[in-house]
């Protein structure tokens, strides 16, 4: 883990300047004290990012979740009575993960994660548009279409180019430029530009900029809701004294329990989804124990609870931004969640330096990446079969929010699948051999093999041993899903580290239209 710190570190710098503002947004959003979203971040940080399996999986507040966080806390009537919701939901999701229900992540189709992934980039443009003009009305890590004073994602963009603020403009006409040509060029042509990333250089050209406007040395100004705004504690005892904890007299509570149920089944859902994109995102197609994340995030979410936290996901705008810009391991998510509780304890007062708009420039970055035009080509090259759901998840995501989004892509992707199902059976075999002293894993595929085999067929390579061959043979198939051809293509390319022999017999290439 220590071998890539060199990446780690610098991914997880970046990922920590845009933790602050989400974790700040989503408290103000959720009607939480404003450090509690601070405190959330460092949990997800450090205890979810030592416990978590997932290697490039980031976690902290979720803007999913703050709509029931808000209506929570007006139910309940008292912060300390949500924060015991918080710990109960914990528990939930560590029963959850004993109980092994990690397998509900395999039932996503890929079309419809890769569409959650798209739909999430654009949005994040969208959304960023209003704060790079300096028109900041809606929280950072919102990721509704319907914003909170009567606007809209598309309205909001419309009324920042009416009533935007020129120094935060100049800040993100110049940040973009910066980081697109670190990204193209720099990066190509000296090691340090890869360790200093972009990023980093413009928020500091942000806090450069900043001071040069308070100074009067340039002819613009800033004001304070264009700015982070994180509590300033005087020391550490400061510190300390904005942690809450929870009102365990409020045990006896029906409300407490229902509230705790509903939160521990949707960030459960949140997190395995992520997972999922995550996964697809990793350049080394490495495999996130599902279970073992259900009961980090359970982790997370009992302590941020007795600490005064929001409730804990793994989030997929800081797990993207991971991503992006080189992290190779966990580490970087430990990392960012120690910045963070450094920071919150010795620099908050910089930190409030740091313009909406430079942190707008480099998520805007972040969504692009997600969101590339060549990915709507390789999907409809892929045929409608992937190509509708991935374009339905996309638009569902834009009209309405992430999960609405997701289960309208789930609906057109179910409907393909039970189409299939009706003029096709399927099966799986698994055959054990032996050939000069090493196990042989015959897997025989069936005719039919849609999505809803991901879990079993991944359970089965997973199982192979060491120093093992696998013959997957595809002789009887018919039909083989692209999430299982992915499933295979990922496992051949990771079956190196293993030592594992994989031989393919007339498999099932996907045919690009």
């Amino acid at each position: 883990m220590f071998k890539d710190l060199k990446s780690d570190l610098s991914a997880s710098i970046v990922v920590f300047f845009v933790a602050v503002p989400l974790c700040l947004g989503i408290a103000l959003a959720s009607g939480a004290p404003m450090f509690s979203g601070i405190i959330a971040g460092i949990i997800g940080g450090i205890v979810v990012g030592i416990a978590s399996g997932s290697p490039l999986g980031v976690s902290g507040p979720a803007a999913g979740l703050a709509v029931i966080v808000l209506s929570a806390i007006t139910t309940l009537g008292s912060w300390s009575a949500f924060l015991l919701a918080v710990v109960l939901a914990g528990l939930v999701q560590l029963i959850m993960g004993y109980a092994k229900a990690g397998f509900i992540a395999y039932f996503f189709p890929s079309s419809v994660i890769k569409g959650m992934l798209t739909g999430i980039g654009l949005l994040i443009i969208l959304k960023q548009i209003p704060h790079a003009l300096g028109y900041d009305k809606d929280m950072e890590g919102d990721l509704s279409y319907f914003q909170r004073g009567g606007e809209t994602t598309l309205s909001s963009i419309a009324s920042a180019f009416d009533a935007f603020t020129p120094g935060a403009m100049l800040i993100a006409a110049l940040s973009i430029p910066v980081l697109v040509f670190w990204d193209m060029v720099l990066i190509k042509k000296h090691k340090i530009f890869s360790v200093i990333q972009g990023p980093i250089v413009v928020v500091v050209l942000g806090i450069v900029m900043n001071f040069f406007y308070q100074k009067g040395l340039l002819n613009f100004s800033l004001a304070a809701n264009h700015l982070v705004s994180i509590p300033v504690p005087e020391n550490l005892a400061g510190f300390f004294s904005l942690l809450t904890f929870p009102d365990f007299s409020a045990i006896t509570n029906f409300e407490v329990w229902k509230i705790a149920l509903v939160m521990a089944i949707v960030a459960s859902l949140e997190t395995l989804l992520c997972v999922e994109a995550t996964d697809k995102l990793d350049p080394y197609k490495r495999v996130t124990p599902t279970n073992r994340e259900l009961k980090a995030q359970g982790l997370g979410n009992v302590v941020s609870g007795l600490i005064g936290g929001l409730p804990i996901t793994q989030v997929i705008v800081r797990s993207s931004a991971n991503i992006a810009f080189g992290a190779k391991t966990k580490m970087s998510a430990i990392l960012h969640g120690v910045f963070l509780l450094i920071s919150a304890i010795t620099i908050a007062g910089l930190l409030n330096m740091i313009p909406l708009a430079s942190l707008a420039a480099i998520l805007i970055i972040v969504g692009y990446k997600l969101a590339k035009p060549a990915l709507f080509k390789q999907m409809y090259q892929l045929g409608w079969e992937q190509f509708v759901p991935f374009v339905a998840t996309v638009a569902g995501i834009l009209a309405t929010d992430l999960l609405i989004g997701i289960s309208i892509g789930m609906v057109f992707g179910i409907f393909n699948t039970l189409y299939h199902s009706y003029n096709n059976s399927h099966y799986m075999k698994n055959i054990i051999t032996s050939e000069k002293g090493h196990e042989v894993h015959h897997i025989v595929l069936a005719e039919e093999v849609s999505f809803f085999n991901k879990a079993s067929i991944l359970n089965a390579l997973n199982n192979i041993p060491k120093n093992a061959k696998v013959i997957i043979d595809c002789s009887n198939t018919k039909s083989l899903a692209y999430d299982v051809i992915e499933i295979i293509k990922n496992y051949e390319s990771n079956a190196k580290t293993k030592n594992i022999t994989v031989e393919k017999i007339n498999f099932i290439e996907p045919v690009l239209t």
